[in-house]
């Protein structure tokens, strides 16, 4: 490389022995596997994986589901499926 430059990352140790481990499993050390993820991550526009966050439903949310599942409260206020569509074309 013609111009390169220093990267300092501050990762959990465990982590670090862990994901070298894997990197020379694969016949690469860390700077090969960060600067691949960077060169995906700078063609891609994006991180190149998914990132999954747990989404907690908060209480009302869960009784709601909770209300499905055990099939109550599951009619809403129109007696009628006009009744209904009046009420969302107003």
């Amino acid at each position: 490389m013609a111009n390169t430059a220093t990267v300092q990352i501050r990762m959990d140790a465990e982590l670090k022995k862990q994901a070298e481990k894997m990197f020379n499993e694969m016949g690469m050390n860390m700077t090969t596997a960060f600067t691949i993820f960077t060169k995906a991550v700078v063609n891609q526009g994006r991180i190149p994986f998914e990132i999954y966050a747990a989404e907690v439903p908060n209480a009302e949310t869960r009784k709601v589901l909770d209300d499905v599942k055990n099939g109550k409260n599951v009619v809403g206020p129109f007696k009628n499926t006009k009744k209904m569509m009046d009420y969302l074309n107003a």
